[in-house]
């Protein structure tokens, strides 16, 4: 494997031309976890005429049963292409078995909990190497969570993060059939019977999930859960956080609604934090739902340059009329 960086072997799979638009793809194998043979792919975009002007970097990360193309469609659509046209160095990661990052030799164990500790730190570090700066994270629904357990088991600190932005992200929202512990021992037993969760079949979006990931969500929602693992407690840890955040729910999102989103930002710490609902009672033409909130035409006139603003200055009231509060 080809290294591009100091720090680990990364090797450079693609360099094309997407219309106006460069992507190059790398694959970094840092071996840094249990499992040496977890490879991360990271899709970096920016403007094909432009090779030179790369701007404030800014990290994508996706959620559940998903994967790049949440964030860039093959037609150049996304918030993804949309940063990267105003100047902003986009990098869209991938997470284990997802996309281009191949399945690992343990996926089928793959959690959070391996994301956050070993995933995340190895894919700020490379950005900062090659970007010379520290870079933004914006996280969706699992992604946001996955930036959560990072920030909150003091992951991601000194120059992997200057900011995070997470979309549709909460662990809050309780199912008081998963806190009786039979129904939950038996929903863990049935769970391991199956290699993983099928997106396709659940017709929850094109990619499967690791058992390991739903094994750990139903001790979350266990009786005694905690969002942590056994080394940390996260939520705890997230009143360490000192970096700007900026927490977005959606009215309409039935999935992760606003109440249990704002519980999650009010575990942080910081004073230039922000949280925006995306409804109609906030000013938005609709009330949105847990996709259309950043995939949709609303999204890209409403919330795409709200990110923007963000990323730009975090320490910006985003709506009329707001400032940044301290999540207290």
């Amino acid at each position: 494997m080809q290294s591009s960086s100091t720090l680990f072997p990364v090797a450079l799979l693609s360099a094309e031309r997407r219309g106006d638009l460069s992507e190059d793809i790398y694959r970094i194998k840092a071996a840094n976890s249990p499992d040496p043979s977890v490879e991360l792919a990271l899709t970096r975009l920016g403007l094909a005429d432009q090779p030179g002007a790369r701007g404030v970097p800014v990290i994508l990360l996706h959620g559940s049963f998903s994967n790049r193309r949440f964030w860039y469609s093959p037609k150049g659509i996304g918030l993804g292409p949309w940063l990267a046209r105003r100047g902003f160095d986009v990098w869209i990661a991938e997470m284990r078995g997802h996309g281009l990052s191949p399945r690992n030799q343990h996926y089928v164990s793959n959690t959070v909990a391996d994301y956050a500790r070993y995933d995340l730190p190895v894919i700020g570090a490379f950005v900062a190497e090659v970007s010379a700066q520290t870079p933004h994270w914006v996280g969706h629904s699992l992604g946001g969570i996955t930036l959560a357990a990072a920030l909150g088991g003091g992951y991601l600190q000194g120059d992997l993060a200057a900011s995070a932005a997470l979309f549709g992200a909460q662990v809050s929202r309780r199912h008081w059939q998963l806190r009786i512990p039979p129904l939950n021992w038996a929903a863990r037993r049935l769970l391991k019977r199956y290699p993983h969760i099928s997106g396709a079949r659940l017709k929850r979006g094109p990619e499967d999930e690791p058992v390991g990931v739903g094994l750990e969500w139903l001790r979350w929602k266990g009786l005694f859960g905690r969002f942590g693992d056994s080394q940390r407690d996260w939520w705890e840890g997230l009143h360490e956080v000192k970096l700007p955040i900026l927490a977005v729910a959606a009215a309409g999102d039935q999935q992760d609604p606003s109440w249990a989103c704002r519980d999650l930002f009010e575990q942080f710490a910081g004073s230039h934090n922000q949280f925006v609902d995306l409804g109609r009672s906030q000013g938005f033409s609709d009330d949105f739902d847990h996709v259309r909130m950043l995939v949709s035409p609303q999204a890209q006139a409403e919330v795409w340059p709200l990110v923007g603003t963000w990323l730009s200055d975090p320490y910006r009231p985003l709506l009329p009329g707001t400032t940044p509060l301290a999540a207290t």
